[in-house]
């Protein structure tokens, strides 16, 4: 039976020591993950700018001045090139995003079109497109899509202080339409707009508390774009980057939990700490839609010193199984499924 979590026990997490909190996150990311395998994508903007939504973090928001370079839906094969690209580079997963509040009808053919090219390359398929309605959604499952991105963003509470333009419930609707397709959701949220812990909260229990927990959760931190509403924002602290990993591990096991934009701005020790604690999954190469990520030579430094690799490029597991054999043989720990849960 799927477990519920309400707010006092969440609560208890977030004021919690930090090392407990740890120390848990990890033990159950061991149980069902192999703590040394990450999960690749490669996320590009198949149409950029001029979106009539309102959310105030976001650069391609036609409400406010930035300097994104606006761009109209890209050509198919401008977009196959990249895709292409992104699987000679080890991406396993192609995400593509388009700034629309919601597809229109007449978008689907060309959508089902790279849908299937994609899948031909051998690529699992992402998008991100707004709301969709029943009709275009099974559209998309039909054309193949794997999965698909909503995020919530942040509390329902809080909501209302970021997007005007469309509701919460709307989001959670497009969610719900998405589950009922058999498409595989992914929905995750942003640390840093101005929420305060109750938010951070609420979110995670409105995520957990779906009808299933979505099998990606991308946890992202504000990138502040000069120009929107939330350029001065205050930074966040990395230790809460931390914890709010650590905690979405903790309240859903069995995701992949994906360490998203902000991830330019941490340091090599606090992306190793996200990893250890459940982050198993991040987007690889510089850019993600309109925002800057760690250059790829930067994350091959990372996962050499970490011990890191993806499900195709298995570098590491023979030492993974020579450790494994000393912890056996030698007892040096009492507890050795802690250890062998991932494998």
């Amino acid at each position: 039976m799927k477990k519920k979590w309400d707010f006092e026990q969440v609560k208890l997490l977030f004021d919690s020591p930090l090392f407990d909190v740890l120390f848990l996150a990890q033990t159950i990311h061991r149980k069902y993950f192999n703590p040394n395998e990450i999960q690749i994508s490669t996320l590009l903007s198949i149409k950029t700018g001029l979106c009539p939504e309102d959310c105030k973090y976001c650069s391609q928001s036609s409400r406010y001045k930035t300097n994104i370079k606006k761009e109209k839906l890209l050509e198919i094969e401008t977009i196959l090139k990249s895709a292409k690209r992104a699987k000679e580079l080890g991406s396993e997963r192609f995400c593509m995003g388009a700034a629309w509040k919601n597809p229109k009808d007449r978008d689907m053919p060309y959508l089902e079109k790279i849908i299937k090219e994609v899948k031909n390359m051998g690529m699992e398929t992402c998008m991100t497109l707004g709301t969709l309605s029943r009709y275009q959604a099974e559209r998309l499952a039909q054309a193949g899509l794997d999965f698909y991105n909503h995020n919530l963003d942040t509390s329902e509470s809080f909501y209302k202080e970021i997007v005007t333009t469309r509701s919460y419930q709307d989001r959670l609707n497009t969610l719900n339409i998405i589950r009922n397709t058999g498409m595989k959701v992914c929905s995750g949220g942003i640390i840093g707009l101005g929420e305060q812990t109750s938010d951070r909260i609420k979110f995670l229990i409105q995520l957990s508390n779906l009808s299933q927990a979505p099998e990606s959760i991308p946890i992202n931190t504000l990138v502040k774009v000069k120009g929107t509403p939330m350029e001065n924002n205050k930074d966040v602290d990395m230790f809460d980057v931390i914890r709010i990993i650590a905690i979405t591990r903790i309240m859903m096991p069995k995701s992949y939990i994906r360490l998203s934009a902000g991830r330019k701005n941490m340091n090599e020790q606090t992306q190793a700490m996200c990893f250890m604690v459940g982050a198993n999954s991040i987007f690889y190469g510089c850019k993600l839609l309109t925002t800057a990520n760690p250059e790829r030579e930067n994350d091959l430094s990372l996962f050499k010193k970490l011990g890191l690799h993806s499900k195709n490029h298995c570098i590491n597991a023979h030492n993974h199984r020579n450790i494994n054999d000393i912890f056996k043989n030698k007892n040096i720990i009492e507890n050795q499924q802690y250890y062998n849960a991932g494998k």
